[in-house]
């Protein structure tokens, strides 16, 4: 008999139910169930957080970027949660940091 059909049963297989493994198999499944989501869910993305977190706090005067909206521009002013950046036809815009998707890199 499957392991799954034995979890599924809620005891060892016998047809009994209320063993003394079945409470313990239930804990463990959570457990079990706990720990991947952790893993998969909660820690990546937690982890994605930081690394946004950094990147907008080394924002700088002069990095050319790109806005969540699209628009490109190259940042005047940086406040404690906001920019002022410079668009093509001498704009300007002031936004949240959030906002801020990338850098551009110097290159192009």
């Amino acid at each position: 008999m499957s392991l799954m059909n034995v979890l599924l049963m809620g005891g060892t297989g016998t047809g009994t139910t209320g063993s003394s493994s079945s409470p313990v198999s239930t804990i463990v499944m959570m457990v079990l169930i706990v720990v991947v989501f952790y893993f998969f869910f909660i820690r990546p993305q937690s982890k994605k957080n930081k690394e946004l977190k950094k990147f907008r706090e080394s924002l700088k005067k002069g990095d050319k970027v790109i806005t969540a909206g699209g628009v490109h521009g190259k940042i005047l002013e940086v406040g404690e949660t906001t920019v002022i950046i410079e668009t093509e036809g001498q704009g300007k815009l002031k936004l949240e940091k959030m906002s801020v998707a990338s850098i551009i890199p110097s290159g192009e």
